[in-house]
């Protein structure tokens, strides 16, 4: 039995004075940002209007409870608007019995948000960019990460906010700790420094682990981005890939009520995202190469690209094509040739979508 967790998003603007904060820093300022949120969750059989539009029904209600907050000065809705406390609010709201396992994000800039584990945990995050060349010196001869490159590259830092201290105050470490290495990385050839010698995605998340765990104790996770539609994550223990490709395809789902919308003939340009594991390759210090991931999959590729996925659930005896039946048989045909294949994401539009993981 494989594991499904329906996911949604949903923007709203706003605007918050986070008096916790010194006058002279700008958040202590009235202020506003385009805020994003985010829920994940397993919808119980029967949650939905019918199998299929779990998606929809999942937005809708993000989006309900979205609203209260939009357009509006966030203090007068809770105390001291951090992000972590706008997360549990929403948290708090989102209730509902028939979804179990929800999980709840809040982004107030593209660099910045907080998210909340299965256990209620908060994780506080920050995203930061630097330019850098790298060459991959072990790769075999013609492989073109052999010759030396570059990237825009990203590193995604997530922190627990352990011990009640403030989400603010977990964000300014993360600060502190990112500068000198800002410093380091920055307009720089990654294979001059010492320990990336091999500077593979994996190979720098581990390094940026080591660099930062000492300054961050309650570090959980490293994410690189080498470029926009793939990277790598370290959490201290394990190494995860994963791989972006996007789908341009049309689907009618069968399931749903004939005068219901969603029973028409339409389309989405779909995210798919692929999550490998595994250990490190002691020569190549990568877990697969990312040529090789998107080579083996193409089979599968071509046959959601530019199709109409209802005829392939049909084929495929699937129950309908919705995220959640495509994403599994995604993972379970992706398996026969990468079988560090693990999760499948699907989104048919930005952040709605579903996730199946093997159990």
């Amino acid at each position: 039995m494989l594991n499904i967790h329906h996911c949604a998003q949903a923007g709203f603007e706003a605007a918050r004075q986070l008096l916790g904060r010194p006058a002279p820093h700008p958040q202590a300022r009235l202020h506003g940002h385009s805020f994003v949120s985010r829920l994940r969750a397993h919808a119980a059989p029967g949650w939905a209007l019918c199998p299929g539009t779990e998606v929809e029904q999942l937005q809708q209600h993000l989006e309900a409870v979205t609203a209260a907050l939009d357009h509006r000065l966030l203090n007068d809705c809770l105390p001291e608007p951090d992000d972590a406390a706008l997360a549990r609010w929403l948290q708090q709201r989102l209730h509902h019995d028939g979804l179990q396992g929800a999980q709840v994000g809040l982004q107030s800039t593209p660099r910045s948000g907080c998210t909340l584990d299965a256990g209620g945990g908060a994780h506080i995050w920050r995203r930061y960019r630097f330019e850098a060349a790298h060459q991959l010196p072990r790769v075999p001869a013609g492989h073109k990460c052999g010759r030396m490159h570059g990237h825009g590259f990203e590193a995604l830092l997530h922190v627990r906010a352990d011990g009640g201290e403030a989400a603010t105050g977990v964000a300014d470490a993360i600060e502190r700790a990112w500068a000198p290495l800002q410093q380091r990385l920055h307009r720089q050839c990654l294979n001059d420094i010492p320990g990336l010698e091999n500077p593979t995605s994996e190979v720098l998340s581990a390094w940026l682990w080591q660099q930062l765990v000492p300054a961050l104790p309650a570090l959980s996770r490293v994410t690189v981005y080498e470029t926009a539609s793939c990277g790598a994550r370290y959490d201290g223990q394990r190494y995860r890939i994963w791989k972006d490709l996007t789908l341009d395809s049309a689907r009618r789902l069968r399931q749903a009520p004939a005068e219901h919308p969603l029973a028409a003939l339409y389309g989405h340009t779909y995210t798919l995202r692929l999550h490998l594991g595994g250990e490190l390759d002691a020569v190549q210090g990568w877990t697969l190469d990312f040529g090789d991931v998107k080579r083996l999959f193409d089979p599968i590729f071509k046959a959601l690209d530019h199709q109409p996925l209802h005829e392939l659930a049909e084929r495929a005896a699937l129950p309908d094509c919705d995220c959640a039946s495509l994403a599994g048989w995604i993972l379970q045909q992706g398996r026969r040739e990468l079988a560090a294949l693990e999760r499948v994401d699907l989104y048919q539009t930005p952040g709605c979508g579903a996730q199946v993981r093997l159990p």
